[in-house]
């Protein structure tokens, strides 16, 4: 079987899978069932400084995006860092990682933006035997109000500086979580690179607000009358998460720089893309939020599978075999033409992909008397919504052209044109003619 244990920045776990800073990493007894029921780490949710004590609303803290089957797709949480005493927390790590040596540890921190501060908690949490600590750059509520969170994350030069605090005041490898929020994502996480980061995870939560309630006019979570931005996670943001993943993987300024990927991971299937974009390891919240613990079990047996199936024997070998294929749209080939093929024997002629492609698309799909439907090539651009939309998975397809086949909508054989740089409705290449 497919060994899991991975070594990130030199923490060992018995697999890839750790649960992020968040709700269900607050204390003790969350972690321990967490441990118990497989997870291979968890970032303890973020710790602060012994000043003015954090005070959390005793109201609703989160806000949900439902799917039409009651599928959460995303959670806002307006819920800010731990309120738990320090010393709490700080002697139930200690106590966690005693019973769990071979599990990964890592503290969340946010303190304000002073050397002396960061200096104080670095020393603090030293004592309790945990394995990194994750700088919390990234939350867009509350803490952001502070001057902390992703107040910090959206300066590079914060980011820069406080990093070197934290490598100068303390042994413990170093991750520096990014704020997404922000408009070019490789911009801090070469700022965290400069300052000595270890290692950076990514993505934080998303500023949003999920609805406004239509009776009071208040945004929901609704807190006395009144709502707030908060942090939008969950399977909604992935896409957006492996896009700034894959960012840091292929840029050359932080290319070899560790990640922890995080954002919507669900199935071992999100995990395993997120390795492949260059994530040593995945962390995750909202699928524990719904489902609990166990859901890390299925995501183990899944992987595990996966891998064996593949022939691989560790999860380092997956970590960035998609980098390479992620490129800019310039560079795409425009030899590679596809037409799209509906399986007729599967077809339950909904009418979904013709509805779609005539009222907004090419016109590409025609529908017959007996509510037959074809494709009609001479229009189809191969945009693939009928694909996307047909409710018959494998329905519909996209075939192939060979080179030198006719493409009948343009006229042209395919193998025209290299890329973008050679083909005619590029600026360059027309002012080259």
């Amino acid at each position: 079987m497919a060994d899991l244990t991975t070594n990130f920045i030199g923490i060992k776990s018995p697999n890839p899978f750790w649960l992020a800073s968040a709700p269900p990493t607050d204390k003790e007894y969350n972690v321990r069932r967490a441990f118990e029921a497989g997870w291979g780490g968890v970032v303890w949710k973020t710790l602060g400084s012994e000043g003015p004590p954090v005070v959390n609303v005793n109201g609703p803290r989160y806000g949900v995006i439902h799917g039409a089957d009651r599928r959460v797709l995303g959670i806002n949480n307006i819920e800010l860092i731990t309120d738990r005493p320090l010393e709490v927390n700080l002697r139930e790590i200690k106590s966690v990682k005693r019973d769990y040596p071979d599990r990964a540890l890592v503290i969340s921190l946010m303190v304000p933006c002073d050397e002396e501060s960061w200096k104080d908690i670095l020393r603090r949490v030293e004592d309790t035997g945990a394995d990194g600590v994750e700088l919390n750059f990234g939350c867009p509520h509350g803490m952001a109000e502070r001057g902390m969170g992703s107040a910090v994350g959206q300066v590079p030069e914060y980011i820069e500086m406080v990093t070197r605090w934290v490598k100068q005041y303390s042994r413990m490898p170093c991750i520096v979580k990014l704020t997404p929020n922000i408009t070019d994502i490789r911009r801090p996480a070469e700022a965290a690179k400069r300052g000595g980061a270890d290692a950076v995870s990514l993505i934080n939560t998303i500023n949003s607000i999920t609805s406004v309630n239509l009776d009071s006019f208040a945004p929901e979570p609704t807190i006395d009358g009144k709502g707030t931005h908060g942090g939008y996670c969950g399977p909604a943001v992935k896409p957006i998460a492996l896009n700034m993943v894959a960012e840091i993987a292929r840029s050359a300024e932080t290319r070899g720089l560790p990640i922890s990927g995080i954002g919507g991971v669900t199935t071992w299937r999100d995990a395993a893309e997120f390795m492949a974009l260059g994530a040593g390891n995945v962390q995750v919240c909202t699928a524990a939020m719904t489902y609990g613990f166990k859901i890390v079990q299925e995501m183990i047996s899944g992987l595990s599978q996966y891998m064996d199936e593949k022939g691989m024997t560790s999860t380092a070998e997956l970590v960035g075999l998609a980098v390479p294929n992620v490129t800019d749209w310039q560079y795409l080939n425009l030899n590679y033409v596809t037409k799209a093929v509906i399986d007729q024997d599967a077809c339950i002629k909904c009418g979904r992909c013709y509805a779609a492609c005539e009222d907004t698309s090419h016109q590409a799909i025609a529908m017959s008397e007996d509510r037959t439907f074809s494709v009609k090539e001479d229009e189809c651009v191969a945009c693939n919504l009928c694909v996307d939309v047909c409710p018959v998975e494998g329905c519909i397809s996209m075939r192939e052209l060979a080179l030198g086949e006719l493409d009948e909508r343009t006229g042209n054989k395919v193998g025209t044109y290299a890329n973008w740089t050679t083909h005619p409705n590029n600026p360059s290449a027309q002012a080259a003619e």
